[in-house]
């Protein structure tokens, strides 16, 4: 078998590389063992921050690097250096917040590689993220603050994401819209169809991957990356190849150069080995 000239192989997790049990398959496990015996780099890239990735995925030996929060940042997973971070000023991210005041939601935001969240929207976890994974990860990945706003002014720290679950997904849309008119320099997008995501402007997954493609020293042609939501569009666009899982939104799918099978259905292995393996 001969490697096609593939040098970075970047995953988003959620509805992607884990199945709907959030689970890593067998069929893909092996798929991105040979991949890395291979020679290519294989690099979640998420929404979540690092120690929200789950074990599976952070304890694959092969694992050199991690893309984190949107692309807020880029880490050596085994020295912990920073090669890449985009992040929001905290004052900015305080009135982003104000915006979200007043409406059936929850929001918390990202610092510091932790999430944080105001108590009282905590204890509100199940009216606004009823998905059983996404109520978990809200549980045991958010600590609990007096009052978000006031915490991000006190402390005057980088923010590296604010988000909200929603109840009323007209609210979202309007949000999705009128945010990067109000604000300089941001990023809006989801992962989830009632969440919304605001990340500093190049805090995303695709400028994220390409700095890694330059720390290697590697062309952004030698990149291929997957994913399924909002958030995965600009990796999708600005990788080698871009390929959008079967249960992709349709937007994923649009600014993909393949749609592959679900994530139920190995979709990441099937693409690997299509694109990555050809015969001699």
């Amino acid at each position: 078998m001969m490697m096609k000239k593939i040098g970075i192989i970047a995953l988003d997790l959620d509805g992607t590389l884990l199945d709907s049990d959030k689970n890593l398959s067998e069929g893909n496990r092996a798929a991105l063992e040979r991949a890395a015996e291979a020679g290519i780099e294989i690099v979640p890239t998420t929404g979540r921050f690092y120690g929200g990735i789950p074990e599976v995925i952070r304890n694959l030996p092969f694992i050199h690097y991690a893309i984190t929060i949107n692309g807020a940042q880029l880490a050596d997973t085994r020295s912990g250096e920073v090669i890449y971070k985009a992040e929001l000023p905290w004052d900015q991210s305080v009135e982003i917040l104000k915006e979200f005041d007043g409406h059936p939601l929850i929001y918390d935001c990202y610092q510091d590689n932790c999430g944080w969240m105001t108590e009282s929207m905590k204890a509100d976890i199940d009216t606004y993220a009823p998905n059983i994974h996404y109520n978990r990860m809200l549980r045991d990945l958010r600590k609990p603050v007096p009052e978000l706003k006031e915490f991000l002014a006190e402390r005057k720290l980088g923010v590296q994401k604010v988000q909200f679950f929603t109840s009323d997904l007209s609210f979202r849309e309007k949000m999705m819209e009128e945010l990067p008119q109000r604000f300089e320099n941001i990023a809006v997008t989801s992962s989830a169809y009632n969440n919304l995501e605001v990340n500093q402007l190049y805090a995303t997954k695709g400028e994220a991957l390409k700095a890694l493609a330059r720390h290697l020293g590697l062309e952004e042609d030698a990149t291929m990356s997957f994913g399924d939501a909002l958030n995965d569009l600009s990796m999708l666009r600005s990788a080698g190849i871009g390929v959008a899982m079967a249960n992709a939104e349709p937007e994923a799918k649009e600014a993909a150069d393949y749609i592959t099978a679900s994530n139920d259905e190995d979709g990441v292995a099937k693409a690997i080995y299509k694109f990555c393996f050809v015969e001699e």
